[in-house]
């Protein structure tokens, strides 16, 4: 299986939180592949900077290599795809995400049970 971990989603990994459930870990742990985007990156580096999320944005750049896992850049197909996207959801890093999930293909893993909504790649931890 191949996914691609939600910007709270891979915070948890790297952070080794208690809310990321045991069977999350095991479904990243068993997964073929794992990709962190690189929109999770700069939605992050946008929360630290505003000072709403107290994080090492290198380290997370550093981790996701780290970790194992690889970074999914994004490409003009996924911002096309956004627009094509039902307005189920207004976050624009959550619908890139779900852009990207649909366009790879990979099973986005979030705890956002929203993003099920677009679609059944959804998976929620």
């Amino acid at each position: 299986m191949r996914l691609l971990l939600d910007t709270h989603v891979y915070l948890w990994s790297v952070t080794d939180d208690r809310k990321l459930t045991t069977a999350a870990r095991k479904l990243i742990l068993d997964a073929d592949d794992v990709f962190v985007s690189s929109a999770s990156i700069w939605e992050a580096s946008i929360k630290a900077g505003l000072g709403k999320l107290d994080v090492d944005v290198n380290l997370l750049v550093s981790e996701i290599e780290a970790s194992g896992f690889s970074e999914l850049p994004v490409r003009a197909v996924h911002a096309a795809m956004v627009r094509d996207l039902p307005d189920i959801h207004r976050d624009p890093f959550d619908r890139l995400l779900v852009a990207q999930a649909l366009s790879e293909p990979l099973r986005l893993v979030t705890s956002d049970g929203h993003l099920s909504k677009y679609t059944d790649l959804v998976i929620t931890v």
